[in-house]
């Protein structure tokens, strides 16, 4: 399944919200950052923004998230790859790393069994999520 993976700058729970009142959409999906247990530290500040989300209507999803580093209009929309086949999302991850920019390393998540994020060659943001 291909869909947008939208990054926010600390309002993404308020983007949900506002989302579901204007087209009566669903959360189907939500996860904050205390709420995962990966093993790696998390500032106090982050705890409650949004880790994973997705937001479904009109039989299509949008995955959001609050980032962890600041973003600008224009550079906080992914195209999202999400599919239970592992071999599909690691053939097209490294197809599309070649020449690009790893963000963060296709790997474990905790809503996730790998998930990562690139911008490749001719500059296009994509995330890869092998869903569960």
């Amino acid at each position: 399944m291909f869909s947008h993976y939208l990054m926010f700058d600390g309002d993404c729970a308020q983007a949900l919200d506002t989302y579901v009142e204007a087209f009566g959409a669903e959360i189907v999906e939500m996860q904050t950052y205390g709420q995962q247990d990966q093993g790696f530290p998390v500032a106090d500040q982050m705890k409650d923004l949004v880790l994973h989300s997705r937001l479904r209507w009109v039989g299509s999803e949008v995955m959001c998230a609050d980032s962890s580093e600041r973003r600008h209009p224009g550079d906080n929309m992914y195209i999202g790859v999400a599919s239970p086949d592992e071999d599909f999302v690691r053939r097209a991850w490294d197809v599309l790393r070649q020449g690009g920019t790893i963000y963060m390393d296709l790997d474990s998540t905790v809503f996730s069994g790998a998930h990562g994020s690139l911008r490749d060659r001719f500059g296009v943001n994509w995330m890869f999520t092998v869903t569960l």
